[in-house]
């Protein structure tokens, strides 16, 4: 069964914050809100959580998993930046928007693209996001809570914990947040492509 954490919108409690770490740490799959929609998320390293993502949501091998940072340095360890992106990608983080880049060796095989060596990566503008990857201090693996034949991810917490209990080990409520997930934008060729129309503004990639 998940444990349920009601945190505050603006002011998340950092007893809670550090609990939900303590759990993530121990290799569980939680469920928490980000400026685009609720998201899955585990560690980095953990390789169940990675899989049971991929049971949850059936993705196969070629799916682009997240790196939700906590800023652009963060970002900067793990994705290559050509110097002819990066000043797009700084005017669009924080935000609703995911981007593919080449992974550095700090990003485990497993989760790169199988042929483009590729992530995806994103800064959230969330408070609660925000708080809780500063007590983590490293990115989240995270991919939208979008659930099979569904057109739309759940936002509310209450029915996560509902339509989850048995597959995710906690479910970090905030209140209602967004219905879109994010703009994906690849930034990993010569000119941006965008992948998914989403929350962030896509026109400043076209």
């Amino acid at each position: 069964m998940a444990k349920y954490f009601d945190v505050h919108p603006d002011n998340p409690q950092p007893r809670v914050l550090r609990e939900v770490v303590d759990l993530i740490r121990d290799g569980g799959l939680i469920a928490y809100p980000t400026d685009s929609c609720f998201a899955f998320g585990c560690q980095l390293g953990n390789r169940d959580g990675l899989d049971r993502i991929r049971a949850i949501r059936r993705l196969d091998d070629r799916h682009h998993f997240t790196l939700v940072c906590r800023d652009f340095a963060q970002l900067g360890e793990f994705v290559h930046i050509s110097n002819s992106v990066f000043r797009l990608l700084k005017a669009s983080t924080p935000g609703s928007y995911t981007f593919i880049l080449p992974a550095t060796r700090e990003v485990p095989r497993r989760l790169m693209h199988p042929r483009k060596r590729t992530v995806g990566v994103r800064v959230p503008r969330h408070t609660v996001t925000q708080a809780l990857l500063a007590e983590l201090g490293e990115p989240l693996l995270s991919s939208t809570l979008l659930l099979p034949g569904q057109d739309e991810p759940l936002t509310q917490g209450w029915e996560i914990k509902e339509r989850l209990d048995h597959v995710v080990d906690a479910v970090l409520d905030a209140g209602e947040c967004g219905l879109e997930p994010t703009t994906v934008v690849d930034l990993s060729s010569d000119e941006p492509e965008i992948l998914r129309v989403g929350a962030g503004d896509p026109s400043r990639f076209e």
